[in-house]
């Protein structure tokens, strides 16, 4: 995330009076907090703590960092689309956290362009994290799986 959509969100906090705002860009975070007046700070994963221009001089605010991921081989996205856990809306999950799963077996289904992507899972092994939410969009790349 560059420094200009950094700055435009700070700004963003601090004029409207939200105490926390938090970003997801792919695989880039974001997380503004002000807990005082006039002081804000974010953190990403490049840039851990900076601190936009203050009127006054009071503490700053801590920002929590990203929590970590579970170990294991990570299934990316390959394509662009929506994310989706269930074959259906009323339809039982492909796999949940802690199932086993096989080479080749679908794991989501991505839609792109009003196609169903059936994405298989590339390792066999367990289920550790699911890492996007049903029906969030997606980009080319980004982490959807974690397997171990």
């Amino acid at each position: 995330m560059d420094l200009r959509k950094l700055k435009k969100l700070i700004d963003l906090v601090q004029d409207s009076g939200i105490a926390e705002l938090e970003i997801t860009e792919g695989e880039e975070k974001v997380r503004i907090t002000s807990k005082l007046a006039g002081q804000m700070m974010y953190s990403s994963p490049q840039m851990m703590h900076a601190t936009a221009p203050a009127a006054t001089s009071a503490p700053l605010a801590v920002v929590d960092a990203e929590p970590a991921q579970p170990e294991g081989h990570v299934v990316k996205s390959p394509m662009v689309g929506t994310f989706y856990r269930t074959p259906s809306p009323n339809a039982k999950a492909f796999v949940e956290v802690g199932q086993t799963v096989k080479d080749g077996e679908t794991l989501c289904i991505i839609e792109a362009m009003k196609l169903m992507n059936e994405i298989e899972s590339d390792v066999a092994g367990v289920v550790k994290a699911i890492l996007i939410e049903n029906g969030q969009p997606v980009e080319y790349g980004q982490p959807l799986f974690i397997i171990a």
